[in-house]
């Protein structure tokens, strides 16, 4: 099946965008797909901040995006828009990094006031990179992503349920985009 980048735009080691990061992966793996997991946060800052592409961990992050066919990009909203991490990301990958690639767009915050930040910070962006498989985003609530005493994440029961056809969207356009590549 495809390969899926799954990219977490959090600064924050116990980040809540990045568990439900993990908890989609999981649904992915599920339907056949290979994920590759990537926290933005792991790059080192001065070879990010600088577009040093010559750095080796910089040039592999290049590479991750390059053989993708797809990629779900997570983001904590911070004053209305993705993180700065994810910005300065985005800002040195290729201008058409994410051409013929189906992208999922999520978010999370702590108030729904933030929750266009999805359609109107992040996905326009996206499409200036070439995405033209953009599947419908969502936006979780922080307080609908509970930690476990035995480190399990869980999400409140209504968002599982709606933020399950958004995945499973996402898996058919991986699946409906791979298949030309089957019957070629």
């Amino acid at each position: 099946m495809a390969t899926v980048l799954s990219v977490s735009g959090s600064p924050s080691p116990t980040s809540r965008t990045t568990r439900l990061l993990r908890l989609i992966d999981a649904q992915l793996e599920e339907r056949g797909h290979r994920v590759v997991p990537f926290e933005v946060r792991s790059l080192p800052a001065h070879a990010l901040l600088t577009a040093d592409l010559s750095h080796p961990q910089l040039a592999a992050a290049l590479e991750l995006f390059a053989e993708a066919d797809g990629v779900v990009i997570g983001t904590p909203v911070y004053k209305a828009a993705y993180s700065g991490l994810l910005k300065a990301l985005l800002d040195v990958l290729p201008q058409y990094a994410l051409r013929d690639k189906a992208v999922l767009p999520l978010a999370t915050g702590g108030s729904t006031a933030h929750v266009l930040a999805v359609d109107y910070a992040l996905r326009p962006v996206l499409s200036s990179m070439g995405a033209d498989h953009i599947t419908r985003g969502w936006f979780v609530l922080d307080r609908h992503i509970t930690v476990r005493e035995d480190g399990t994440t869980v999400l409140e029961r209504e968002t599982d349920v709606l933020l399950r056809p958004v995945v499973e969207a996402f898996a058919g356009t991986l699946e409906r985009l791979a298949a030309p590549a089957l019957t070629a």
